[in-house]
């Protein structure tokens, strides 16, 4: 039920603006869409492009990122659902390349599906360096989403480096033991749904089996098609402190592609969402997956943070009286999010074509103006809570993440801990015996210490990452 007041609306407004301001964000698409399809709010702020000043509107085809995630999910539970595969089955029985060797116990497809396969952050392995060192080119052999070859050789080189990680080096802990956010597992999963699905590639069967049914005509994991399209939204960064635009999608782009191709508009976003807001089913009554499959995504399997857990390709937390499902995106150019609730009966779109803009943010606060709430986050949960001086030497040290962050922690003057993220001082509040919060402008990134025994203190887990001490 829409129970937006013009305040509230007011000020959930003034915080996009602030943010867009914030962030130097070129363009923002909102939407919020009720379990009928109808479209209860929508607006748009900026330009896609800023060189010629083009507008944004629903068509506007943005990158997705990892909201992605949701749809390999899916995709991954539609085969369960045909009886091609069962989430409790070893992913090696799928993919040979991949043999599990260094691990204790096997790797489940319902460990890809939550993160929890065991595997701190690496490094990216993206899809314009394989294809060149195969010497592919898209002009002579096509779009490299659909490209057998190039998926085939992405599959060796993610799943050997996988296989190659040890309790020394690269693996967190048992499967299912750890939540880790990790990209190499959603690779795996992408070419299962290659190898099992029917279809030539990933990007194929989400077509057929996802995004024609459901109606969305602009939503696609091509490369090219985006850069080619008149209504797509140009990507901005900042490059040494200046924003700068282009239209190449490959930037930055995983060799496997389940974990964030998916380039899509606010509209064929809210045909999707709208058949999560009824379990499975379209309005035009085409049944994506099961109402207890849907379920089944949307169930907490592993805790991440103090107040969200991770499902299978959706994070579930609580915002004030609301259960929310939610997924975010991050690529050059993009920001993304998508969040429905069942409570609500409604669901929020916010894409961006600036990269690390927190439109997580601006989402939440739609979702509450429309729950009739206040759409300002009061941040006064936290309470203080020092830790030991054992706890602080023990914590002490650098944390390394494959993907590139660097985290120290360190004994200060006062016998506080304090933390440095990329060389930078950040705000730290200890909250718990071996939790705290690091407070930036419009989020927190929860921060907790993994220890055991056998290990010491040997990682930290920092948002969604789980970081190895150096």
């Amino acid at each position: 039920m829409n129970r937006m007041t013009q305040g509230h609306l007011f000020l959930a407004e003034q915080t996009v603006e602030a943010i867009q301001k914030e962030y130097d964000a070129c363009g923002i698409a909102a939407a919020i869409v009720d379990r009928k399809g109808t479209t209860q709010y929508e607006k748009f702020w900026g330009v896609r492009d800023r060189r010629t000043g083009a507008e944004i509107d629903g068509d506007t085809i943005f990158g997705v990122a990892s909201v992605t995630k949701s749809f390999t999910a899916l995709a991954i539970l539609q085969l369960e659902e045909q009886g091609i595969l069962s989430v409790e089955d070893p992913v090696r029985l799928y993919i040979p390349e991949f043999t599990n060797k260094n691990q204790r116990g096997d790797v489940l497809i319902r460990h890809l599906l939550s993160h929890s396969g065991g595997f701190f952050p690496q490094p990216r392995i993206l899809v314009g360096n394989v294809a060149r060192e195969l010497g592919l080119s898209e002009k002579k052999d096509g779009d490299f989403a659909w490209h057998e070859g190039l998926a085939e050789e992405g599959i060796r080189r993610v799943a050997g480096r996988l296989d190659s990680l040890t309790e020394e080096n690269g693996l967190n802990g048992r499967p299912g033991e750890n939540f880790s956010y990790c990209n190499d597992g959603f690779a795996l999963l992408s070419d299962i749904i290659r190898r099992y699905g029917g279809e030539r590639s990933y990007a194929e069967y989400l077509v057929r089996h996802i995004l024609k049914p459901l109606g969305m005509e602009r939503s696609f994991c091509d490369f090219v098609r985006p850069s080619l399209d008149a209504n797509a939204a140009t990507l901005y960064q900042k490059v040494n402190g200046v924003m700068t635009g282009h239209r190449d999608y490959h930037d930055d782009a995983f060799v496997l592609h389940g974990g964030g191709s998916l380039k899509s508009t606010l509209n064929d976003l809210k045909k999707y969402l709208v058949m999560y807001l009824n379990e499975g089913k379209a309005p035009d009554g085409t049944r994506a997956l099961s109402e207890y499959r849907i379920r089944e995504m949307c169930k907490p399997r592993q805790p991440y943070n103090a107040f969200a857990n991770y499902g299978y390709g959706l994070e579930i937390r609580q915002i004030d009286d609301l259960k929310v499902m939610e997924h975010g995106g991050s690529l050059p150019g993009v920001s993304s999010n998508i969040a429905f609730s069942y409570e609500a009966e409604a669901a929020v779109i916010v894409l961006c074509n600036t990269l690390d803009v927190p439109v997580g943010v601006i989402s939440d606060a739609l979702l509450r103006a429309y729950n009739g709430k206040s759409p300002v986050d009061p941040r006064d949960l936290w309470q203080e809570n020092r830790w030991s001086p054992e706890t602080v030497r023990a914590a002490a040290g650098t944390y390394v993440s494959g993907e590139g962050t660097v985290v120290e922690m360190y004994e200060k003057t006062d016998g506080c801990v304090g933390l440095r993220e990329d060389g930078k001082e950040k705000h730290l509040i200890p909250t718990g015996p071996q939790t705290a919060i690091v407070r930036n402008l419009y989020t927190d990134t929860f921060v907790k210490l993994v220890h055991t025994e056998e290990r010491g203190y040997y990682a930290i887990q920092y948002g969604s990452r789980m970081i190895p001490k150096s």
